[in-house]
């Protein structure tokens, strides 16, 4: 499994190695010991979510509250995504910035991102297949979601394609607006929860 950090911190990108032969291809999408030797602590898997979007579908941005917002591992067994990551916490030296990753049945990337930080999507090809291994499960009360056409942000979603939102997604606020109302993650308090992460993992009672 090939590692490599993203621009953003507290995401990474990762790459099986793929093993073809006359009768297909195997490969290990997700290996728990590399996550948590680059993230500093495992993925505590309580939910897996599966989604298919026709091209154009652009699903995000979502964030959950901290704590314990929600973690997340994304791969992609069939068709295409652009995964963006989006920094949204506040006081981060990277606030604002964002890195989109290619996942699809080629390369078969995934991206894991951590507590705290904006993630959306876009299909690229119909019938896209997406799986999230979560660290959290779904709580709707604590779920929140940004403008993912904001101007602001200058995601880089494909201009060729139909962009086909949610009306929740269409309704979602702009990361100056949701900043205004306090919606937001805080950067301090982000880092502090993954030292706690990361203390479990490595404190004697496990």
């Amino acid at each position: 499994m090939k590692v490599r950090p993203l621009s953003i911190p507290g995401a990474w990108e990762f790459t099986p190695v793929q093993h073809d032969d006359d009768r297909g291809s195997f490969l290990e999408w997700y290996r728990a010991a590399d996550v948590a030797e680059a993230v500093g602590h495992p993925l505590n898997l309580v939910q897996a979510n599966h989604s298919i979007s026709r091209q154009g579908t652009l699903r995000g941005l979502h964030f959950a509250d901290l704590p314990p917002s929600q973690a997340k591992y994304v791969y992609c067994p069939r068709g295409a995504v652009l995964d963006v990551v989006v920094d949204i916490r506040v006081g981060s030296p990277t606030f604002g910035e964002s890195e989109a990753v290619l996942l699809d049945e080629v390369d078969r990337r995934a991206v894991y991102l951590a507590e705290g930080l904006g993630h959306g999507f876009m299909a690229l090809a119909d019938d896209s297949a997406v799986t999230y291994l979560c660290s959290t499960g779904y709580a709707p009360g604590r779920e929140h979601g940004l403008y993912p056409l904001d101007p602001a942000l200058g995601l880089p979603w494909p201009t060729d394609l139909p962009r086909l939102l949610s009306e929740k997604d269409r309704a979602a606020p702009t990361l100056a607006d949701a900043r205004t109302h306090g919606l937001l993650p805080d950067y301090e308090a982000c880092l502090a929860y993954y030292a706690e992460l990361g203390s479990r993992h490595t404190s004697p009672a496990g």
